[in-house]
């Protein structure tokens, strides 16, 4: 049996075994969505992807994007993740690319840089975050996960509800003793969340100000609601809606501001993930999700 390559891969982290995990599958000519659907689901990790020929010549691949249970629109670990090892797999010298990578989302730009050790990936925002309406108060919020009123905001920082293609619940704790004790209650978020679908309800993204890092803006968590739910050790597509979240509330000047955000640490997956905003008349006129990512494996699935 021939079989299909496949390779695995930690994003946004220098270091295997840390960041958040991926599985890429090469050449999928054949393999239709129910296929994808399952494959994804024998690898079990947050998402997989699904690297098929582009649509339009001028473009690198057309990727698919599975959770266990679902498609996506598109993802940020995913995209970092596929460009890097696109990248690598080239017969090219270059140690940089920029190339188009075809979402459901629709068509995001990547930059690559190769270094001797490591790999760096960044892309363009498809869509810019826009607020959604929310209708729970912070004291119900902070009790779906296990906080008090007073552990909920910062400064002018309150719950917010923003999507770039993906919503979140973005949520402001007072540090890091209150990220640290956040613990999602399904039944509890079940009543008062917003949907991001019929089946789905839109994830809480928590953050801070606070850092255990030194050169971090934010230190961030993300849990996944669902039976059972489960933490996320680095979420691009949260990043990318809390873009968001920051212009509402710091208001960055006019230029480009550029931010890392630490994610993964309480779960022993520690992440760093690299945010960009260019700011123009006050409005944010793009935005960029980048990070590193290294291959941790290779192999064949037999389907």
């Amino acid at each position: 049996m021939q079989g299909r390559s496949y390779l695995l891969y930690d994003v946004f982290t220098t270091e295997r075994l840390t960041g958040n995990p991926l599985a890429i599958v090469l050449d999928c000519d054949g393999l239709d969505a129910k296929a994808m659907q399952r494959i994804a689901r024998e690898f079990n990790l947050s998402e997989s992807v699904f690297v098929l020929p582009a649509d339009n010549a001028a473009h690198r691949a057309r990727i698919r994007i599975f959770t266990p249970d679902y498609e996506m629109p598109f993802a940020g670990h995913p995209t970092v993740g596929s460009a890097v090892a696109l990248s690598e797999l080239s017969n090219s010298a270059d140690v940089a690319g920029i190339f188009v990578l075809e979402e459901n989302i629709g068509p995001v730009r990547c930059a690559v840089k190769r270094g001797e050790e490591e790999t760096f990936a960044e892309f363009d925002l498809a869509k810019l975050p826009e607020p959604l309406d929310l209708s729970a108060d912070a004291k119900a919020i902070g009790a779906a996960l296990g906080l008090g009123p007073h552990e909920i905001g910062f400064e002018n920082h309150k719950p917010t509800f923003w999507s770039a293609g993906v919503p979140y619940v973005t949520i402001p704790v007072s540090g890091l003793s209150a990220a640290a004790k956040a613990r999602l209650d399904n039944q509890a978020w079940a009543e008062l969340a917003p949907r991001k679908s019929e089946w789905a309800f839109a994830s809480p993204y928590i953050y801070c100000r606070e850092t255990v890092n030194h050169n971090s803006a934010f230190h961030v968590r993300m849990f996944v609601p669902g039976n059972p739910s489960y933490e996320d050790p680095a979420t691009g597509s949260a990043a990318a809606a809390f873009a968001g979240t920051i212009m509402h509330f710091d208001q960055p000047g006019d230029g480009l501001s550029s931010l890392w955000i630490e994610q993964g640490l309480e779960m022993g997956r520690p992440s760093r993930i690299r945010l960009e905003l260019d700011v123009e008349h006050r409005k944010l006129i793009a935005a960029r999700i980048g990070g590193h990512a290294v291959k941790v494996g290779e192999g064949r699935i037999f389907v």
